[in-house]
Order: structure tokens, then sequence, then C-alpha cells
């Protein structure tokens, strides 16, 4: 497969060659080891000249404005606008992917036009955003791009959002969150033959984030898990998941269960009923989880943030809408000045549902 051309490639440093002559990439623990002119798993990062280089720095698959509770965020900045953006490929190799068109490209033709990181930065402050997320494929595979879209945005008070399954080695897993303001990490399920049959990883790498990011930053993290029926939705499965989140990540972690629809290389799936959503959500918290939501669904009182002492109904939502806000300037409940856990400001945001394609060129200036 032909590689871009120099002008094109971004030198990359997580990586050592071998004893072969291969170069091994040290990005995530797939540790792929490549040949001159071979590209990893994620399709983006390659041998080339007998380095791993980064050939999508700079190019982005399109930009969105969405609401952050899209991410899904519901406790940072809820109500605010995100400028939403990824790349091509990834580095697992989910069957049920839902961005596959993304996220599992193989032309580099389906990316756009040179998007720098000044112009992102730029971007996101003129259109009001009061963030960046990398998302729709994980930025674990565009690693240096977003540090530097990170370093752009910051010069302009704007946070940076990764959307991430959370499959990283610990010295770029440093880096990086070095740079993040918020993740929303994917803990697809909770067994590692989920992780090694359905999505070509492991379980224990992820884990291993999820405690990195919540005792060793100062990231606000929260975390989604897909519901596939008869797959990772058993009562036993999300007991032990939701015991392990709050024995190893505390209760004020956030936990959002979303619908699975049939999609990629899973069709033969049904649809998640609602109420295995719920199910899931009341095992959650009965383990001692506070804020626990589910998506892909329209579920009012399942969407909406609760007090954790005296359970008045905090943030109202409806769909992406919020309908109810009884946050003081300090993010403490009205009714009883218990502190809701999150990242707030003053007043909440008031974007709502719109979801806004972009054209960077015409806001970066």
């Amino acid at each position: 497969m032909q590689l871009p051309l120099q002008s094109e490639v971004f030198a990359t440093r997580y990586w050592k060659t071998l004893d072969d002559g291969r170069v091994e990439c040290a990005m995530c623990p797939r540790y792929c080891k490549l040949h001159e002119g071979q590209r990893g798993l994620c399709f983006v990062r390659a041998n080339h000249e007998g380095a791993i280089v980064l050939t999508t720095w700079g190019r982005s698959s399109g930009f969105v404005i969405d609401p952050i509770e899209k991410k899904p965020l519901n406790q940072f900045l809820p109500g605010t606008p995100v400028l939403s953006f990824g790349t091509a490929g990834c580095n697992l190799a989910c069957k049920f992917c839902q961005n596959w068109d993304i996220s599992k490209s193989r032309e580099m033709d389906t990316l756009m036009d040179l998007a720098t990181p000044e112009m992102i930065a730029s971007a996101a402050h003129h259109l009001g955003c009061r963030s960046v997320a990398y998302t729709y494929n994980d930025p674990v595979i565009f690693h240096e791009y977003a540090i530097d879209v990170a370093l752009a945005c910051k010069e302009k008070n704007i946070r940076s959002v990764a959307v991430t399954a959370g499959y990283v080695c610990p010295e770029p897993r440093r880096e990086f969150y070095r740079y993040m303001d918020a993740a929303n990490v994917d803990l697809k399920a909770f067994s590692e033959h989920f992780y090694k049959t359905i999505t070509g990883s492991k379980l224990g790498p992820v884990l291993e984030t999820l405690e990195y990011i919540r005792h060793e930053t100062s990231v606000w993290l929260e975390i989604t898990t897909l519901l596939i029926p008869d797959e990772n939705d058993s009562s036993r499965e999300l007991d032990e998941m939701t015991r392990w989140i709050q024995d190893h990540l505390g209760p004020d972690v956030p936990l959002h269960f979303s619908a699975f629809h049939p999609d990629w290389k899973m069709r033969d799936k049904i649809r998640t009923p609602v109420e295995t959503l719920l199910r899931a959500r009341k095992i959650a918290i009965e383990n001692g989880i506070r804020y626990v939501y589910v998506g892909n669904v329209h579920h009012k009182e399942a969407d909406s943030t609760y007090c954790s002492r005296c359970d008045a109904l905090l943030i109202g939502r409806d769909w992406y809408q919020l309908s109810e806000w009884n946050l003081d300037a300090a993010g403490r409940c009205k009714f009883c000045g218990t502190r809701c856990a999150g990242v707030f400001e003053s007043r909440p945001g008031n974007w709502g549902p719109k979801r806004v394609a972009v054209d960077l060129s015409r806001h970066s200036q």
C-alpha cells in the first residue's frame, strides 16, 4: 500500500526498531510490528523509512457542532456546544461499530482538506463552542494531532474532550491526558471473552486507563457501555462491572448505558430494548453509582441528573434539551446544598439538540 508523500506524514516517538528490521509501534497494546511501507491495524500509523509516522495529521473526516450531551457528557459544561471531529481508522476491530464509515475507512480521500490546530481552535472560538471533541474514531490513533489541537484550543480558553475506547499504552496515555479536560471512555463489556471475540482487543488495558484518568489526572471522566442483546447485557456481568466501577473509581463517575442498533458486522442482532437499559441502570444505582443514564432512547427520567443526597431533580433533560436547572453558581443542589459532581459554569448553556455541519474554512480566520 502506497504511503503519502513525505510532506504529508508526521513524525512520532512511541516506537522502537526490532532486531529483524521491523518497527514496533508502542501507541496501543497491539504493538503492531511493521515492515517498511506497512500500516498498523489502525491504518493511520505506518512504517515510513524506518520510523512510525502519523499519516493523518491535519486532516479530518469533517466538523460538526453537537450538544456536549451527545458525546455523551452529562456533567461537563451542560447545555454547551462542542465542535466535534475525527480522522480515519481505529485501533479496535469492533464488529458492532456504529461509526464504521469513518473508523473502518481505508480510503484517505474520505478525509477533508488541511485542518491545522490553529484553524480548529479559531473556528471553535468563532462559533461559540466551549470545547472541542476528538471523536467518531479514537483519538489514541491521532495522538499527536489531538495534542496539537488541544494546545491551540487552550490558548483560546476552549476545553478538550476525548471520546475513546481507552486502549492505549501507559507512556502515551500519560502524555495525552495532560492536555485533555474531559473524557468519555467506552467500557465495551466486562469480560475478556467479549473484548477478544467482538472487539479484537483486551479488557485489562481499558480498566488501567479508567483508573489512571480517575486517580492520577484532573480530567473529568464519564463512562459509556453500549448494551448488545445476549452479548454483554446479563445481570451478572452488569453487577460485576458496576461493582468494579464503584470499588475502583468511586460513586461519582457518571455511567451511560446506550442502546445498540444493528450495524457493520452485527446486523443480525435486535435493537436493545428500553427495559434492558433500565434494568442496567437499576443494578448500577443499587451498587452505589450516583449518576446513571440511558442513551440512544428517549427517557426523560433516566436522562436527567438527581441530587445524590436529597434526590431532587438537578438537571432535567428531554433528549438533548435542558428542561430544568436546580444548581447554584457553585454546582450545588439548590434544595439541600450538596455539590453535584461535575464541571459546571455559573449558568447552563442553551445550545439544545441542534447538530450543525461546519465548513472550517469559513470560520477559522
